[in-house]
């Protein structure tokens, strides 16, 4: 029977951050992840699965001693956004230099930001990372959680973290109940070369039935591209012959960038919100996309993840130093409050602009594009909505 402080369930992003913070807590914590450990180098060919890294998670990457690594990998800083609503005159652009700013994010694929943590949980003394292990059991006790993985080997923890992903087994097995709803589209992800260089320029168009995003990666000609539509839409998208995919985007993207060439295989994958009655329970915490899932419209899930993972280290920090037991559920409920605070906003307003960028009713058209013209114009509105997108305003006190 191993004794550990802190037990993670998932070794993903948000997990692997979790562990990385509490290094030096003199917390002993262990990493529980199915699969086997990541291979040592990227491949040559950059993943499709990316993510859009705002300032409030860089400062988080940068405490966890991670940043400079990825930054010396495959990383892409963005100085520019666009966003317009097609055929008509809906229009808002950001710049950093008009807001004094060095970048808006970066845009970073997946696989990087994993290998870097991992590498730096590897090189955690306070660390155990178990790979490939999957639970089988769990036992909530009075003073400690009794875990059992498939192998047969037996821990004990005084708090369990759930990071193991949207279907978290955790969070089933705690029978924390899930509001969820079906944004009724599939997600089309892929690599895409396109004949004028994208000026390191997140851009996205809203057309009735779908959404459309370009995000620049570190070759000038290469995007990532993020396209929400209609289940039935994607399929025929994701299978049709590519010089004719090819085509329907260069034209459902403005030709912005001129003509669109596919520089990878195209996947795709349903788009659900989720939100967890609970974020905590007796001797249980959950982060990231076990706690909730949101339309990646804005970019914004794993810096949702990160966040929890900031707040929920220096939480537990700060009970361990004042000597309190760190899996009671009662003092859990301050990172509980914060976070699905933050949650319910963020799916609120993910909703509120998906609804307002769905059909074509002329009426409803007009309205949102007046709504753009108008926040693109009129002063203090971008300050505002930039602070918001770089998530500055949610920072725990101790990234401050």
């Amino acid at each position: 029977m191993q004794t550990f402080d802190v037990v993670i369930a998932g070794g993903g992003m948000v997990g692997l951050a979790v562990a990385c913070g509490l290094q030096g807590s003199g917390l002993r914590i262990a990493v529980l992840e199915k699969s086997p450990e990541p291979p040592l180098s990227l491949s040559d060919q950059p993943s499709i699965r990316v993510s859009a890294i705002n300032a409030a998670s860089e400062r988080l990457l940068q405490k966890l001693d991670v940043w400079s690594t990825i930054l010396s990998q495959r990383a892409s800083a963005y100085h520019g956004m666009e966003v317009w609503d097609k055929d008509s005159f809906g229009t808002i652009a950001f710049d950093d230099q008009q807001q004094g700013l060095s970048h808006l994010g970066h845009i970073i694929e997946n696989p990087v930001i994993h290998r870097a943590l991992w590498q730096r949980a590897s090189a955690c003394s306070d660390v155990t990372l178990m790979a490939p292990s999957q639970l089988q059991q769990v036992a909530f006790g009075d003073n400690e959680a009794f875990i059992t993985l498939q192998d047969g080997s037996m821990l004990t923890a005084r708090l369990m973290i759930a990071a193991d992903g949207a279907n978290s087994w955790l969070r089933n097995k705690a029978d924390i109940p899930l509001t969820f709803w079906d944004y009724d589209h599939h997600a089309l992800v892929a690599n895409v070369r396109t004949a004028l260089p994208h000026d390191a320029v997140a851009r996205q168009v809203f057309h009735g039935d779908g959404i459309l995003a370009f995000l620049p990666m570190q070759d000038p000609h290469l995007s990532s591209i993020v396209w929400s539509l209609s289940p039935q839409e994607a399929s025929r998208l994701e299978t049709m012959p590519e010089a004719l995919f090819n085509q329907q985007l260069s034209v459902a993207f403005d030709m912005r960038l001129g003509l669109c060439q596919l520089e990878s295989e195209r996947k795709t994958f349903p788009l659900m919100a989720r939100y967890a009655r609970n974020f905590a329970a007796h001797r249980l915490a959950l982060v990231g996309d076990a706690a909730h899932t949101i339309h990646p419209l804005a970019g914004q899930g794993v810096n949702l993840g990160f966040m929890d993972a900031a707040e929920l280290i220096g939480e537990i920090r700060r009970l361990h130093q004042q000597g309190k037991d760190i899996g009671q559920h009662l003092y859990l409920r301050r990172y509980e409050r914060s976070r699905k605070h933050s949650a319910a906003m963020m799916l609120a307003g993910m909703q509120g602009f998906r609804e307002m960028f769905a059909g074509t009713h002329p009426a409803k058209k007009l309205l949102r594009d007046v709504g753009l013209k108008l926040a693109d114009s009129l002063l203090g509105v971008k300050p505002l909505m930039l602070k918001q997108a770089m998530g500055l305003n949610d920072l725990p006190a101790w990234l401050r």
